[in-house]
């Protein structure tokens, strides 16, 4: 049985293809029976869509595999806390369980709308938080740095 930290590895992974492609570095995998079914990072620059979030991408991906809109036997792993509206998506998804690395203390859901997940969705926060805010912080680093050039 493959562990919660193994598949936040894998979610690590897909935020640093972000990165490599110039988007901000979140990354996420759905899990369903100890297998990964979806993977996905940021890809709203590469599509200029503001709603192309790792989240957003993932669940598409979920539930095109699966054949179904709902991932209430599923597991999401996501670098970051997702924002309100990719929470609002995994809340109509009905997520079974949510497992995301740093804080998002600027635009995370649990700022603005804490109770908008499914109430049966579960909840875990904090998981391999260091690497995602390390690969962050490196990310808006860089991104500072080349704008002074």
């Amino acid at each position: 049985m493959l562990t919660d930290q193994y598949f936040m590895l894998e979610a690590l992974k897909e935020a640093q293809k972000a990165f490599d492609a110039g988007e901000v570095p979140v990354g996420a995998v759905v899990v369903c029976d100890d297998r990964i079914i979806a993977r996905a990072h940021n890809l709203t620059e590469r599509l200029t869509d503001v709603t192309a979030h790792a989240e957003m991408q993932a669940i598409t991906a979920a539930a095109n595999y699966l054949g179904g809109k709902y991932l209430d036997q599923c597991v999401m792993y996501v670098t970051l806390e997702p924002c309100v509206m990719c929470a609002g998506a995994i809340a109509w998804a009905q997520l079974g369980s949510l497992v995301y690395g740093a804080n998002d203390d600027k635009k995370g859901f649990s700022r603005y709308a804490s109770n908008i997940l499914h109430p049966k969705t579960l909840i875990k926060k904090g998981l391999e938080s260091e690497a995602s805010v390390k690969l962050l912080q490196s990310f808006f680093h860089l991104k500072r740095a080349l704008q002074q050039f």
